[in-house]
């Protein structure tokens, strides 16, 4: 069944490359179309388009449909298009000529799009409280191991004293960047676009501001021709702020892969969290973690195939909008797995105690002494050039003893302000 057939068949080849596997993607969407049809029915019954008695028939059968998709049993076979037109089949199927009111002033274009819209909305907001649940294993790692001295490092040489509590709680700082790019996404997402129909509205009296209420958007999109316009704008919106936070996790996950190898030896993982080599017994590989920054990656170039896909599109809709689907959906599911597995696998980290005498640390502290210098009164030049002449000759000793005070160093991580600071 195609919402648009009009009784005449279709080559094979061309329905197989224009369906392509909607039918596989359109699950994810599935029980965000019922909720649609619902609020569209109780307007079509509220305009006089339908009855009550019809209405109470559409939602009955709705609410089958819905039961079958929270229970894993609705399938949509190979006959049907997509979702919609397996919904539309069902409540004909069950319901009669009732069944058929059901797409009266809609076309698929809103359909699809409201649909996606409350799709992205539920999802945003489940990546966000997901992102709140790992920000606050960071700030209690960073809590626990707030005195654990880690060294520091620009262009990978060995530059000033850190700690991990400093180092967990720069990720989840970092976290709230991101959340701000996907309060933004849900920003966009929480206009309702239904009644835009194929994006020329209807001559229909429909009721947009009472489907508006009764599906939970927080606003309308009122312009019917912006309305389909917004399809690419939402993805390539939701792909920037997926990447941010991909981009934050991506970078965690290599430096603790760096961290765990053995020319640095900070961390260590549970043998249950590795994995070995086919021929070198020793190894501890740090799979999960390379695997997190690969996927990471892979969601940080969505943005570009969001771009490529809709930058020279005219107005009004086009069919190289399914493209948009698969992949966005795709990176939605990826990346709440990652959050999960890499809240789950961080909280079983070792941290080792690292030997800051060591003649691999010993110019650690360079700058602390050059400080300290200053504060005793020479001038930061002057300082800078003592302590450079000591590294020269060899005769440099460091003194470890000096507090950083001021907020959000390693001695006042200011977790406190931090957490203040994520929006709730």
């Amino acid at each position: 069944m195609k919402l648009w057939d009009k009784g005449i068949s279709i080559d094979k080849k061309i329905e197989q490359f224009t369906v392509g596997n909607d039918r596989e993607i359109d699950i994810h969407i599935a029980k965000y179309d019922v909720i649609a049809s619902k609020a569209h029915a109780k307007m079509l019954q509220k305009i006089g388009i339908i009855t009550v008695e019809e209405l109470v028939e559409l939602l009955g059968g709705l609410k089958v449909l819905e039961t079958q998709i929270e229970n894993g049993t609705f399938v949509i076979e190979e006959q049907f298009e997509d979702v919609h037109s397996k919904i539309e089949f069902e409540l004909t199927k069950n319901l009669g000529e009732v069944g058929k009111k059901i797409h009266s002033a809609r076309s698929r274009n809103d359909q699809v799009l409201v649909a996606l819209h409350l799709y992205y909305k539920d999802n945003l907001n489940n990546v966000k409280q997901k992102t709140q649940t790992f920000f606050e294993t960071l700030l209690g790692l960073a809590e626990t191991y707030k005195d654990k001295v880690l060294p520091g490092y620009t262009h990978l040489q060995v530059a000033m004293p850190s700690s991990f509590g400093l180092w967990f709680s720069a990720y989840a700082e970092l976290m709230i960047d991101d959340v701000y790019l996907l309060n933004a996404s849900i920003k966009t997402v929480d206009q309702n676009p239904l009644g835009s129909a194929a994006g020329y509205g209807s001559s229909f009296p429909i009721d947009r501001e009472f489907t508006t209420k009764e599906m939970g958007f927080d606003t309308l999109k009122y312009n019917v021709v912006a309305a389909q316009m917004g399809r690419g704008k939402n993805e390539r919106t939701i792909a920037v702020a997926l990447g941010g936070l991909a981009n934050t996790m991506s970078r965690f996950a290599m430096d603790i892969c760096l961290y765990m190898s053995q020319n640095f030896g900070f961390i260590s993982f549970p043998d249950e969290l590795t994995t070995g080599s086919s021929i070198m017994p020793h190894k501890k590989n740090p799979d999960v973690f390379e695997l997190i920054r690969g996927k990471c990656n892979k969601i940080q170039a969505l943005q570009a195939e969001m771009i490529l896909i809709t930058n020279n599109l005219p107005s009004g809709y086009h069919r190289d909008f399914q493209l948009l689907k698969e992949n966005i959906i795709a990176a939605f599911e990826e990346i709440k797995d990652i959050l999960d597995i890499f809240n789950y696998s961080i909280q079983q980290i070792i941290v080792k105690n690292i030997d800051i005498h060591s003649d691999l640390y010993k110019y650690l502290f360079t700058v602390d002494n050059i400080n300290t210098l200053v504060v005793e009164g020479q001038s930061f030049r002057e300082a800078y050039q003592k302590i450079g002449g000591q590294v020269q000759e060899g005769t440099y000793v460091p003194d470890t003893s000096k507090q950083h005070t001021h907020v959000g160093s390693i001695h006042n991580l200011s977790l406190d302000k931090i957490r203040e600071k994520f929006p709730r």
